[in-house]
């Protein structure tokens, strides 16, 4: 039994500890808005919060978690979609096919936590996620509109 606060609500879940938080998430939990990419941690596809810090949790154990950490996926970045990130995204018609994006705004809005005017090199440095519709042109953009909006 694992017991985790997702989205500001008390969950538990029956798991063995190795299980990848990904697969809590998605198959425990229903929330399907966090993806699968490539199961080792390098696209982003699975990019989520732990405390606020952006993890992929493709590869992260249920059992690293202490229970008391706030675990936030796409769907409880914001109520309404409302996040300057997604405003942004939206604004700027970011996503091509769309299927990194919400791992793609959970990085940028952790990034957006740490250093509020990122610059390109700071962008380059934090966001290594990877969109295979090549859309990280408008995501650089998107990203200092964002830091706009915040």
């Amino acid at each position: 039994m694992a017991s985790l606060k997702i989205n500001g609500e008390e969950r538990t879940v029956e798991v063995d500890e190795s299980t990848p938080l990904l697969w809590v998430i998605r198959e425990q939990l229903g929330l399907t808005g966090t993806k699968y990419g490539c199961g080792i941690a390098q696209c982003g596809t699975c990019t989520v919060h732990v405390d606020g810090v952006p993890v992929r949790s493709c590869t992260y154990p249920v059992g690293a978690l202490a229970g008391d950490e706030e675990i936030t996926t796409i769907e409880g970045l914001s109520e309404n979609g409302d996040h300057p990130v997604q405003q942004a995204w939206a604004e700027m018609d970011i996503p091509q096919c769309g299927y990194c994006q919400p791992g793609m705004i959970m990085a940028v809005a952790g990034l957006l936590n740490d250093i509020p005017e990122p610059t390109d090199e700071d962008i380059s440095a934090q966001i290594t996620n990877i969109c295979r519709c090549g859309t990280l042109a408008r995501v650089r953009k998107g990203i200092h509109l964002a830091a706009k909006k915040v």
